[in-house]
């Protein structure tokens, strides 16, 4: 273990209350002294990342109810650089295992695997490993695949004030609207758009916007099936 406390704790972050019972089985069977939170959402698992108790480790459901795509993994690698987070997915297409390595995940277990090949991922991923699939065969990354890493590395350099004012200028708002949302002036809101617009090397708000849209990577998740 690396952690710098007693015990180890591992969030669990699945909207489905049966498949958080299974991960919670899992882990106990890989760790059996290990604490696991739930998490129903991605804003309820940034409340308790941001407690004071730190966690080891993140199980993340990809399919969401308050993201879309891989907005959820992005957050969380944006937001908390160090946690190790995990997918464990319905979704098992190799693209989708493939750009979710290259945001930074951890590892990738699909949902289908047996108990114990979950315990066995986890385990391998606390031990400083990448867990994928044994029928996973690694793709060579393209150039796209390329330019959305990059853009994932600039989005880790925002704060997370900064991050906040991204999504909401994703959502179409003004600066009025925001500075209103953020309880902070104006200027204070223009300030934050220009160093977003610095540091994702983007021109205007309106390119920042489609950049990070690129991201969500919706089509990928069309038609298939998951939890």
């Amino acid at each position: 273990m690396t952690a710098t406390h007693d015990r180890a704790r591992f969030l669990i972050i699945d909207d489905h209350p049966l498949f958080r019972e299974a991960l919670h089985s899992a882990v106990q069977m890989a760790y059996p002294e290990v604490d696991t939170v739930e998490a129903r959402s991605i804003t309820e698992a940034l409340d308790l990342l941001a407690g004071a108790k730190p966690f080891d480790l993140a199980l993340l459901d990809l399919n969401m109810p308050d993201v879309h795509g891989f907005d959820g993994l992005l957050q969380l690698r944006t937001r908390y650089p160090r946690l190790p987070v995990v997918i464990v997915s319905g979704y098992e297409e190799p693209k989708i295992i493939s750009e979710a390595l290259s945001y930074g995940a951890a590892g990738f277990i699909p949902k289908s695997a047996r108990k114990s090949d979950l315990a066995a991922a986890i385990r391998s991923v606390m031990e400083g490993a990448i867990y994928v699939p044994e029928t996973y065969e690694g793709r060579t990354p393209d150039a796209e695949s390329v330019d959305r890493a990059d853009m994932v590395q600039r989005l880790s350099t925002l704060t997370p004030q900064q991050l906040r004012v991204l999504q909401m200028l994703r959502q179409g708002l003004l600066n009025k609207q925001i500075a209103y949302e953020l309880q902070v002036g104006e200027t204070t809101v223009k300030a934050h758009v220009s160093e977003i617009l610095r540091k994702l090397n983007v021109y205007s708000r309106t390119q920042a916007v489609i950049e990070v849209s690129k991201l969500d990577n919706a089509e990928l998740f069309r038609d298939q099936a998951g939890f």
